[in-house]
């Protein structure tokens, strides 16, 4: 037992120096595994490896924050929808494509609302099939109109054009040293080697030509727009950004512009963009949102007004508006997924990145530095808690339940202030940290707990050990003063027992007897001190503070006498005799803590307290009882137990007398008839009504107490000098 405990509280007790260096290496295990995990995970978020998982995050972030209408109000499409094709076949036979000079009324229908710009995501990169008339037609229409935007579509192998065509007016737009902002890794997209003219009727009269040239992010969906690409070194401006400046005075936009890896600045006008050079929309919600009319409907409205008819729509409708025309059929292959619809028209992510512009609130990437230091940070911290404050599994609980919400927390709460902050990397920083501090705990604490637990059993209640696990600094090094009650047990002759049986037999009595009074104690939630030989000592109060620690230590006698009385005959076939154990109970204040050498120590008790203790086991041999406690002790019971008063006694080694009582049944045990006789008999004893009390005490046979004062009784009844004054002088121990 001494080595086990040696062990025991050399892994538990709180000595200031190796509790400090524990709790060192420990921080130093917390920061490698935090810092660990969250370099981990910046490195996989660095090279892309959580993009796919980060995009899954942008659907949820997205449909909860999206505005349930444009900021701006400014914005509205038209759409060439199945309702329009379908109306085109059924009143005009129109079949796919439509006549060009179909066009010329939605044109001049937005001209006469008086809209702002009308931008048309249609490339008419050849000439009609219906002949020359019709492009003639289209083009005059474009030049009524007060801003026009084209497009044009290029890439690496798409378009015939390898330089800008001569008769294309080149927009006046120079951009700052985008040479070397081009040469970044990642950024080789941007620059068009081949490309798509629309026809001269449409190149010549529109006010800008713009890009419509845009891939989706890795997964297919399109949650970021380009804000320009590149063209035979000539910027051109996105569909979402050149209606901007289209609608100027001069129809000619700014003449600079400047870039940096997270803001294009073009005029007055900033666009954030992130580490890819794209701009993140900010999505107002599903298709439709912007105010969308029919292509139908439009013309209808255009040829009733040059009937002198009523239009279908309010003639007013597009006034002071940026009016998107684009394909929503179908069959016509203009239909994109996005984090709001899988089925969204393409002309409407551009109309999306024009409200943005116009409101000012596009998404601001998150800066890199931040996201490093929030990752190390949440990284540190999961570890730091789970390897210092996981004890139990619903401490583990509490903890995931808190930082695992952390990172997916602040990716909403930056979404809100318009900031787009990566979650993926801080959760798996997070969770990796967890899992690291988990098995941190298991390989350095799960496998020492499981030997303690198994290693000390036999000496402490499994629920002290739980909260000494719990709390370490419970158990102190070293003696402290603390007020225990403190039990000795001794077996009644056991001498003579341990001469008449062999060492198998004496060992195999004595193991059942001490596992029956030990389990029995530490069930009571009490300390086992040592066995000595027969003798069991033990207390409570210690190392964990017991409020009702008297009362656990005179119920656990009572148990061990019942115990003892339930399997008497049992032990009495065994040895030939009747085991009876002699207990003694006694509570006060001792030092209590780890005595003996530096090197080999034992977890015991020292102080007067503890012989008084002893003397009582001893003292019950004169009165014939098996149980006796100090009035300290029993004061503290305070009447939750039945018994009686025995007396007054001077043990071996004490001057000072101590009253001392026999605990007689469990709680809610009334006293018997006889035990209040017994107490009214040793009331004219303390009053020295010798002949009254005599009476009593011979009426009470069977009550081993009850003859030893029945034999004082007649002794000082004949000696009329007596003076005894109540208190038992005991000369043995």
């Amino acid at each position: 037992m001494r080595e086990e405990c040696n062990l025991f509280l050399d892994l538990l007790i709180d000595r200031k120096a190796e509790l400090a260096t524990r709790n060192l290496k420990k921080i130093v295990y917390v920061t490698l595994i935090g810092a660990g995990s969250a370099l981990v995970s910046l490195l996989l978020w660095a090279t892309g490896a959580l993009d796919r998982l980060e995009f899954v995050t942008w659907a949820w972030r997205v449909n909860y924050f999206a505005a349930p209408g444009p900021a701006t109000g400014r914005i509205k499409l038209i759409l060439l929808d199945q309702n329009s094709l379908d109306w085109g076949a059924r009143e005009n036979g129109l079949s796919w494509p439509w006549p060009r000079e179909v066009y010329g009324p939605v044109i001049d229908f937005c001209t006469r609302s008086g809209a702002k710009a009308v931008i048309f995501d249609v490339i008419y990169s050849e000439p009609s099939v219906y002949g020359a008339s019709d492009d003639a037609s289209l083009g005059e229409a474009i030049r009524r109109a007060p801003a026009f935007v084209g497009t044009l579509f290029g890439g690496k192998d798409t378009g015939s054009a390898a330089v800008w065509p001569k008769d294309v007016r080149r927009p006046r737009l120079v951009f700052d040293h985008l040479d070397e902002w081009l040469k970044d890794p990642g950024r080789e997209s941007f620059v068009m080697v081949h490309a798509s003219f629309p026809i001269p009727e449409v190149a010549d009269t529109a006010s800008f030509l713009a890009n419509v040239m845009d891939g989706p992010d890795v997964d297919g969906v399109f949650r970021r727009v380009s804000p320009f690409r590149v063209f035979d070194g000539q910027p051109v401006l996105s569909l979402g950004i050149a209606p901007y400046f289209a609608a100027d005075a001069s129809g000619r936009g700014p003449a600079s512009a400047r870039i940096d890896d997270h803001l294009l600045q073009i005029g007055s006008v900033t666009v954030p963009i992130d580490r890819s050079g794209k701009a993140i929309l900010r999505f107002r919600g599903p298709s439709s949102t912007h105010p969308t009319y029919s292509a139908a409907s439009v013309i209808q409205s255009e040829m009733r007004l040059r009937a002198g008819e009523e239009p279908t729509i309010d003639v007013g409708v597009f006034k002071d508006c940026y009016v998107f025309f684009g394909l929503s059929a179908p069959g016509l292959y203009d239909l994109k997924p996005t984090p709001v619809g899988n089925v969204y028209p393409g002309v409407e992510i551009y109309a999306t990145m024009l409200d943005n512009l116009l409101s000012r609130d596009f998404m601001v990437d998150a800066p890199r530095l931040p996201v490093i230091s929030a990752t190390l940070f949440l990284g540190w911290i999961s570890a730091f808690a789970v390897v210092l404050f996981s004890r139990k599994a619903w401490h583990t609980l509490l903890i995931i339940t808190i930082f695992l919400p952390v990172p997916a927390a602040a990716g909403m709460a930056a979404y809100a202030l318009g900031v787009w902050w990566p979650v993926v990397v801080g959760q798996s920083a997070v969770v990796a940290s967890l899992v690291g501090g988990l098995v941190f705990n298991y390989a350095t604490e799960g496998r020492q707990k499981a030997f303690l637990k198994h290693a000390f059993k036999h000496y402490l209640s499994p629920v002290v050990i739980e909260r000494i696990l719990d709390d370490p600094s419970k158990l102190k090094l070293g003696g402290e003063r603390r007020e225990l009650t403190i039990f000795f047990s001794d077996l009644q002759g056991f001498s003579s027992i341990s001469e008449r049986l062999g060492p198998e037999d004496l060992t195999g009595l004595l193991n059942d007897y001490l596992s029956d009074m030990t389990d029995i104690i530490l069930e009571e939630g009490g300390t086992l001190d040592k066995y000595e030989g027969d003798a069991i000592i033990a207390f409570w109060n210690a190392p964990l503070e017991q409020s009702d620690h008297a009362l656990r230590a005179c119920r656990a006698a009572l148990r061990c006498q019942h115990k003892l009385e339930e399997r008497r005959e049992e032990f009495r076939q065994r040895t030939g005799e009747t085991l009876r154990a002699r207990i003694g109970i006694h509570t006060g204040t001792v030092v209590v803590g780890n005595m003996g050498s530096r090197s080999r120590f034992d977890y015991t008790v020292l102080g007067d307290a503890a012989n008084l203790a002893s003397r009582l086991e001893g003292a019950n041999k004169p009165f014939g009882t098996y149980l006796m406690v100090s009035e300290v002790t029993w004061a503290q019971v305070n009447g939750r137990l039945s018994g009686r008063e025995i007396g007054q006694l001077r043990v071996v080694g004490r001057k000072t007398p101590v009253r001392v009582y026999e605990p007689l049944g469990f709680e809610n045990e009334p006293n018997t008839a006889a035990i209040e006789s017994f107490h009214q008999a040793l009331a004219y004893c303390y009053r020295k009504q010798w002949p009254e009390a005599l009476a009593i005490f011979e009426s009470l046979p069977d009550d081993p107490v009850a003859t030893v004062y029945a034999h004082r009784c007649k002794a000082l009844s004949c000696d009329s000098s007596s003076s005894w004054d109540g208190v038992w002088n005991l000369t043995e121990k």
